[in-house]
């Protein structure tokens, strides 16, 4: 039996060994890989760490400085006259409806009267009579026939028919819109059959005067406007067109609720603008026609990074109006400097950096564009 045992351990030992070398030799493999990416992410990581910085570069511009305050308004007219009835009734004739031109007395509207027409052609008749009363108890008195006392009664009853008359006469006037002066119907409320409380405005009418603008002014630039500055108005009406104006006045008082005050705004000559439009004020403060402008995105807490020698550099400045687009640089920045129009959030002072022109960049000897001024209007 030992002999059989022998031959079955040499048929084992024939057979080949187990894959434990071929599994090893896989994971050395890949080990090896690893490192291999690894050392190769650490080495990309530093060259992105080390090399320097791409940036958008401009030089100063010479432009206009506009320093102006902003603010939103409505066109109205400068005299605002709103009819509405003194006495309450159903509205039973138009007369005028909105763009008509009206002249001084012209009846507008009425309401129903008819009851307020019978009481008049009552008093009427009792004023008649008492008239004819009291002149037949005058004759009588001057031919001694009658007491004085009779004759002052009917005096005093003439007296009390004709203000009741002219009592009635007035209510009925109350139920008559009629134009208190020459101008414009802008506009109309209420139709025929309708039911007009008393004191409800149904025409309001433009004065013959000159629109005008009023403007919401922030209490913190009030300060600064005066009457007579120069106003530069726009209107999404009219796109393509600036208006001109001139402040007028500044009301006394201001909202409390909105911190606000009211400056009206005279508008010359005949605008096409309409009444209720609304527009964007610019208030001209001070215009410098020369001033030294960047871009607003290079500014940051009175500082602008500057290139030289391919390296960042952090300037101090002094700036002046700060629009949307631009801003005035009074001091500080040289007009050949190349100014980084958005720095890196990581930027560091001294960093190598590696410049790109920005688009439309003119160099300091170039004409500055007159159609691209610096403002601290809104756009």
């Amino acid at each position: 039996m030992a002999p059989r045992r022998r031959r079955a351990s040499a048929a084992a030992s024939s057979f080949p060994a187990p894959c434990s070398v071929s599994v090893g030799r896989l994971m050395r493999k890949s080990t090896v890989i690893v490192v291999i990416l690894v050392a190769a992410l650490a080495a990309f990581a530093a060259w992105r760490a080390l090399a320097p910085a791409s940036v958008e570069v401009t030089h100063p511009r010479r432009g206009m400085a506009l320093d102006a305050v902003y603010a939103t308004g409505i066109v109205e007219p400068s005299l605002e006259i709103r009819i509405a009835p003194r006495a309450p009734g159903r509205l039973v004739e138009l007369n005028a409806d909105e763009g008509d031109v009206v002249q001084k007395g012209s009846v507008l509207a009425r309401l129903e009267d008819v009851d307020v027409q019978a009481q008049v052609a009552e008093l009427r008749a009792r004023v008649e009579y008492a008239e004819a009363q009291h002149e037949r108890n005058s004759q009588l008195r001057r031919r001694g026939l009658l007491a004085q006392e009779a004759v002052d009664r009917s005096r005093s009853e003439l007296d009390a028919a004709r203000a009741a008359l002219q009592g009635a006469q007035d209510q009925l006037g109350f139920l008559r819109l009629v134009a208190p002066a020459d101008g414009l119907i802008i506009r109309r409320d209420g139709e025929v059959g309708e039911y007009i409380p008393v004191n409800e405005t149904v025409f309001y009418m433009a004065g013959d005067a000159p629109l005008r603008i009023t403007a919401d002014v922030d209490e913190e630039d009030v300060p600064r406007v005066v009457p007579g500055q120069e106003v530069l108005i726009g209107t999404d009406a009219f796109p393509d067109q600036i208006f001109s104006g001139t402040v007028q006045q500044i009301t006394p008082r201001g909202d409390r609720t909105a911190r606000s005050y009211r400056v009206r705004i005279a508008l010359p000559g005949d605008p096409p603008l309409k009444i209720g439009m609304t527009v964007e004020t610019n208030i001209v403060i001070e215009r410098r026609p020369h001033a030294l402008l960047v871009p607003t995105t290079a500014v940051d807490e009175s500082h602008v990074w500057v290139v030289e020698n391919e390296r960042a550099r952090r300037v101090r400045v002094e700036t002046g109006v700060v629009a949307p687009a631009s801003t005035e640089i009074r001091a500080g920045l040289a007009e050949d400097a190349q100014v980084i129009v958005h720095p890196p959030e990581n930027l560091e002072d001294g960093a190598r950096v590696k410049t790109r022109t920005a688009p439309g960049d003119a160099r300091p000897s170039a004409p500055p564009p007159a159609s691209q001024p610096a403002s601290s209007t809104q756009p």
